[in-house]
């Protein structure tokens, strides 16, 4: 399973499930049900379709196929244009370490629902990770890297340690994924205050300063852009909450690249 890889196919296919956050857009239930019949857990809910694309690319890799050439196989058999690449063809595993002991990803964030006190997160494998040679030539020719408004800590940093030395800070640009106090999507804030962080913008900012020289601010935080600028970062100000799917902010930076 690749879930934040698959969320990127699925939007680009046009299947995506925006409801749930997760999976294909109505899909199915039978196989689950079916498991749930036979007394199996179920709490993972994995909808058919969506489990059809695991078990592709399982048997693609099983077959022999990196994960970045299952990755493109998925996409061309869904007929999606863009070139979406994994970090890494290693096995990279979150890790989160609770009051509850140490649970997976979907363990803490589907079984548990975020209950018990997150006390740290690691990256199982990532000292040993590589980024792929597909991953670093498009670093390499890209006009200009953006790293999304995501969490910081569970989306974005296993990247970054992954292929953050392939990174131009001169043409990284960094959204930011708080705004107003409040983040764009999923537990970003709770987890940040949890692991000792400031919940705002210039915080992230500080996280990203070392690969990026630019920083997307939402205009209701302009009152930040002084201190995020004493980073040595140019300051974008726009609208960074995507009610379109990312059309309109996206227009925004690349019209001030």
């Amino acid at each position: 399973m690749c879930p934040d890889v698959d969320a990127v196919l699925y939007r680009f296919a046009g299947m995506f499930n925006s409801v749930s956050g997760y999976g294909v857009k109505d899909d199915t239930f039978n196989v689950l049900e079916a498991l749930e019949r036979a007394g199996e857990e179920t709490w993972f809910r994995i909808g058919d379709r969506d489990l059809a694309t695991h078990l592709v690319r399982t048997d693609l890799m099983r077959g022999g196929s990196t994960l970045t050439a299952a990755t493109l196989e998925l996409a061309k058999q869904f007929g999606v244009g863009p070139r979406v690449l994994p970090m890494t063809d290693d096995s990279v595993r979150t890790r989160f370490t609770t009051d509850a002991g140490e649970l997976s990803f979907q363990e803490y964030f589907v079984r548990e629902r975020l209950q018990p006190r997150l006390q740290a997160i690691h990256f199982r494998g990532i000292e040993t990770a590589r980024p792929s040679t597909e991953v670093v030539s498009a670093l390499r020719e890209a006009d200009v890297v953006i790293i999304g408004p995501s969490n910081p800590l569970i989306s974005i940093e296993p990247i970054l340690q992954v292929i953050g030395a392939s990174l131009v800070p001169e043409r990284t640009i960094a959204i930011s994924p708080i705004v107003e106090g409040a983040s764009l999507k999923g537990p970003t804030i709770e987890m940040m205050r949890a692991l000792g962080h400031s919940a705002d913008p210039l915080e992230v900012a500080r996280m990203y300063a070392d690969i990026a020289q630019t920083f997307v601010l939402d205009s209701r935080d302009r009152a930040l852009a002084g201190a995020i600028e004493k980073l040595d970062y140019r300051v974008m100000l726009a609208d960074t909450v995507m009610r379109d799917g990312g059309r309109a902010l996206a227009s925004v930076i690349l019209g001030h690249v």
